[in-house]
């Protein structure tokens, strides 16, 4: 199973990058890492610089049909670059249009809100994407991890990184099936 990790270039959360991508591993599954520039992706631990990530694949007006799921790490910048990229925004909504699994985490969630793909889905997130993900038409919990079968898309959605266990195994088991 090919997953794609979506991030921007900057600002992505290490954690929520390294432990969804060592569970795609653990997993048998062969991930990603997607960006909008070639080169590395320069990841945070808070406001912190943490390590630095190749890129595999740069969108250039992709769609979902060369992998099997999407998982998007948070990070606060990470989405905030992501939802203003009409590139990104495409590649996520595709996912939806195509019916195939997305995961996301934290702050992650302001890209689904930019890709209008939330109307009738239950999620959460970081608490303060609460108004945000309500205005888009969605149902905002304060879940440890929340799976939406609404619609062709299984959406998986976790609050933090204390979350990261429950978010992982949620999502290879939601990928799996």
């Amino acid at each position: 199973m090919r997953i794609a990790f979506l991030t921007a270039t900057e600002g992505v959360e290490e954690i929520e990058l390294t432990d969804p991508w060592k569970a795609a591993l653990n997993a048998g599954w062969n991930p990603q890492l997607v960006s909008t520039e070639a080169g590395q992706v320069r990841a945070y631990n808070h406001l912190d610089k943490a390590g630095s990530y190749t890129v595999d694949h740069v969108l250039a007006g992709d769609t979902a049909d060369a992998f099997d799921a999407l998982v998007l790490p948070g990070g606060v910048a990470n989405p905030d670059a992501l939802r203003t990229n009409e590139r990104a925004v495409g590649f996520i909504r595709s996912f939806f249009e195509q019916g195939k699994p997305v995961a996301a985490i934290c702050h992650a969630p302001w890209t689904l809100v930019e890709a209008g793909v939330l109307p009738g889905r239950t999620l959460t997130s970081w608490p303060s994407l609460a108004t945000d993900i309500r205005n888009a038409g969605g149902t905002w919990v304060d879940e440890e991890v929340q799976v939406c079968h609404g619609g062709p898309t299984t959406l998986i959605t976790s609050r933090k990184p204390d979350d990261l266990e429950a978010f992982c195994t949620a999502f290879v088991a939601e990928f799996a099936a």
